[in-house]
């Protein structure tokens, strides 16, 4: 990190703000528009302290702060380097695939499995279909470049879209309904977190117990026909949903 962009971060000390997440934050900023380029590394913590005039122990938690976020990494003999930044995703009816490629980063899918099935009972309720209507259930898992993401599981009704696995090899789910003539236009969605299983740590890059952030949605097309059920979880430390609110 150049003595330049550390000198970049303005410090309010009058502000309840504590200053370590003052540093972490405009920190977290000059990594995720590329100031500080993945690969980097930082000064070390007594230079950067000295820089922004700020105590040792200031500079090591805003650090620790941001190795938690998973945004830095600790390397003995190399020293503290710049990972990827957390792909943030607005909470609006979007797909994961065009969210990735609208940032700047190359979505890959791997499908893991995709079969035409009775939908089970939790998924024709939440489609608002009878039990066992034909629905095609795929399990992907979505990567960012080389690095594993997300674990998606989705259940599309037959009668709607008749999917193809190697259409959802290069293609978004969402794509595929809307160059059907399906486009989804609201949708219920519920965000929660838990920890990994043993298998989805291993298929997610992870360690079992680690925080994952998960998804249920259904969503509907412009006439009101449910289109789509999903059920994923994202790796907590490389993924957050982002929503504005207002009064």
């Amino acid at each position: 990190m150049s003595e330049g962009a550390a000198v970049g971060i303005a410090l309010d000390r009058t502000s309840p703000v504590p200053l370590y997440f003052q540093v972490a934050n405009r920190l977290e900023q000059l990594i995720e528009n590329g100031e500080l380029p993945v690969g980097g590394r930082l000064d070390n913590e007594v230079d950067l302290a000295e820089q922004l005039g700020v105590s040792r122990p200031t500079m090591r938690r805003a650090i620790q702060y941001l190795v938690e976020r998973g945004m830095l990494v600790r390397k003995r003999g190399v020293g503290t380097e710049i990972v990827h930044p957390k792909v943030r995703r607005p909470v609006e009816l979007s797909s994961l695939y065009d969210d990735l490629a609208k940032s700047g980063q190359e979505p890959r899918t791997e499908i893991r499995a995709f079969e035409l099935m009775p939908a089970p009972d939790h998924v024709a309720e939440a489609l608002g279909v009878p039990e066992g209507t034909e629905v095609t259930w795929i399990e992907r898992l979505r990567h960012a470049g080389d690095e594993p993401l997300a674990l998606m599981h989705n259940a599309v009704p037959v009668e709607v879209l008749a999917l193809r696995r190697e259409d959802l090899e290069g293609r978004g789910l969402y794509e595929l309904l809307r160059a059907a003539g399906h486009v989804p236009r609201m949708a219920n969605q519920v965000v929660g977190a838990r920890a990994a299983t043993a298998a989805e740590a291993r298929l997610l890059g992870d360690s079992r117990g680690a925080p994952m952030l998960t998804m249920t949605r259904t969503a509907w097309d412009v006439g009101g026909r449910a289109v789509e059920y999903g059920s994923h979880i994202y790796r907590a430390s490389r993924y957050a949903f982002e929503l504005t609110l207002t009064s």
